[in-house]
């Protein structure tokens, strides 16, 4: 991954560790910066990580990847200072340190905060000098690359405080078997399993950059508008699709589905909703498409006021208004989206089959921005001429102010 890396077609790719009686015990998420790639080619730590967390944490969600499996994640330095960026499920998470990571007064206060949330944490790579020890005291685990002249002090000393033993590149059951008898107790390497490439979390992603800055800026003042919370969130459909998507997964529970962007804050609660933004705008995801977004967000308009919502209520009229382009703006099916988000029955066979009220009125939307309306009586069109006119200055004006203030 470069900074012009531009496919934005980044995936993940989970390598299993075992214990010592071979038990699928863990996995580490490893980045890919496209499908075909064997290696991360990662040049900047803190994008990595932020794409690996996005697709992982917020798109997929892990249970669907792992289960209830522990997970490793690699957290350059930028992120154990700023535990807000960590990603969810801290009884679940172990938290990589770097080998670059340097074992700085600051720096030993974050783990140690993070350590109170519940995470674990685990030293990647670690070769003990004096430099490091005083990490050790706030480790769980400590990786040891068996490829490299083991340091049998350093090792009495890691069993002396109780810290569990990970052998990483391990490449025969010879091998394994070995470390098994010197105190290892977690392994890692092509004996048991390779890394693999989860392919179906490839896929084009585009955001909204300038909407994503003013959220940000919103979601981190003292007297948080809600109205213009929910406005905010609404004007980018990725980061929508994403949140009703995260919110309706397996880590909440809930009699019935949260559909609308109140619904989803209520949930999250703000700290949650900043941390997956944050997330986002870190991934790089390229600017949607202006063209399309403000299109998207003028049907948006047009059929939550067809439907006699509020533009900015993020009811259903808007929602299924904007769901209908996220084909074109995520560049995926419209089912297959459809299908991961949690509409109600209704809704979905509004959005792909045009039915019951809301379909009728997405069919009438299309047919007036095709020019379809030569068999329509002139009132009609004068009304769809009045609320186009007025969806579609309320989205260039709010594309607009976005802009603005991202300046």
């Amino acid at each position: 991954m470069t900074t012009t890396d531009t496919a934005h077609h980044y995936c993940i790719a989970l390598q299993p560790i075992c214990d010592a009686q071979m038990l699928h015990v863990a996995d580490e998420l490893l980045y890919r910066s496209d499908i075909d790639r064997t290696q991360a080619n990662v040049f900047d730590d803190d994008m990595a990580t932020a794409r690996v967390c996005n697709i992982a944490f917020y798109e997929t969600d892990i249970c669907n990847l792992v289960g209830t499996r522990q997970v490793f994640v690699n957290t350059p330095q930028e992120w154990l200072l700023r535990p807000e960026l960590l990603p969810p499920h801290p009884e679940q998470i172990v938290i990589e340190v770097l080998e670059s990571v340097a074992a700085e007064p600051d720096v030993l206060a974050a783990i140690r905060k993070i350590r109170a949330l519940g995470y674990q944490i685990a030293l990647d790579d670690f070769v003990l000098t004096p430099d490091n020890q005083a990490l050790i005291d706030l480790a769980d685990i400590v990786k040891i690359d068996v490829l490299q002249p083991a340091d049998s002090n350093a090792i009495a000393l890691f069993k002396s405080k109780n810290l569990a033993l990970l052998a990483e590149k391990v490449e025969s059951y010879e091998q394994f078997k070995q470390l098994s008898t010197q105190g290892f107790t977690l392994f890692q390497g092509f004996f048991y399993g390779r890394p693999e490439t989860h392919h179906a979390t490839a896929r084009n992603r585009s955001n909204n950059r300038a909407a994503l800055v003013r959220l940000l800026t919103q979601l981190h003042r003292d007297d948080i508008n809600l109205r213009e919370l929910e406005s905010l969130i609404m004007q980018d459909p990725e980061l929508t699709y994403q949140l009703l998507k995260y919110t309706n997964s397996a880590l909440f529970h809930h009699r019935g589905s949260v559909t609308t962007i109140t619904q989803v804050l209520n949930t999250l609660g703000i700290r949650r909703v900043r941390t997956v933004t944050l997330t986002i705008l870190l991934a790089n995801n390229s600017p949607a498409s202006r063209l399309l977004l403000g299109q998207a967000l003028t049907r948006a308009s047009m059929c939550a006021a067809l439907l006699n919502e509020p533009t900015d209520s993020g009811g259903e009229g808007f929602i299924g208004g904007l769901v209908s382009m996220m084909d074109k703006l995520l560049g995926e099916p419209l089912d297959t989206i459809v299908a991961e988000l949690p509409l109600a029955p209704q809704t979905i066979e509004a959005i792909l089959y045009r039915r019951h009220r809301l379909g009728e009125t997405l069919d009438r939307i299309v047919e007036f921005e095709r020019g379809q309306v030569a068999k329509w009586q002139s009132e009609a069109v004068a009304r769809l001429n009045q609320i186009w006119l007025e969806s579609r200055i309320w989205a260039t004006q709010t594309l607009a102010a976005i802009d603005r203030s991202a300046v």
